[in-house]
């Protein structure tokens, strides 16, 4: 099957089998290690990708089905260097073994576009389907808030 995505702004034609996953294609065929394979269930969003403004979890999505569509990866969350999420991330110290932190950041990057003013109470729920077995999730949390008030201060 014959497929056409932009995935990190750049353009692809591939020639894929209809049963592959979309993170096997940006794993295994891209060669986009960054999405990581948690559950295969959609249950932990280690996997998580931005697929037309949405998050989604990339474990549960056929290739095929995102034919046409734009995507974002952690790689392409800023391509010039670590984004402000990711920044405030290691500023608060959110990190620990690092496994979830694709996807929550690209699952805070999503509510920040959409709304840069969330509450706290939006943030959780924005990050509710990301799983995190090292943190408890307060620094994740605090890092996300951080980087929204750099976001709002840097827009004046």
């Amino acid at each position: 099957m014959n497929v056409s995505m932009t995935i990190n702004g750049e353009k692809y034609l591939k020639d894929i089998d209809p049963s592959l996953r979309l993170i096997d294609f940006l794993r295994d065929e891209l060669k986009l290690k960054g999405t990581k394979e948690g559950c295969g269930e959609g249950e932990c969003g280690a996997c998580t990708v931005i697929l037309d403004g949405k998050i989604v979890n990339s474990c549960l999505v056929m290739a095929g089905s995102a034919n046409n569509c734009n995507i974002i990866t952690i790689e392409g969350v800023n391509q010039d260097g670590l984004d402000i999420i990711q920044k405030a991330f290691i500023d608060i110290g959110a990190v620990q073994c690092g496994y979830c932190i694709p996807g929550m950041v690209l699952s805070a990057k999503c509510l920040l576009d959409k709304n840069l003013f969330s509450s706290e109470t939006e943030i959780r729920e924005g990050i509710s389907g990301n799983l995190c077995r090292c943190t408890g999730y307060e620094k994740i949390i605090e890092g996300i808030k951080l980087a929204q008030k750099r976001l709002i201060d840097s827009r004046g």
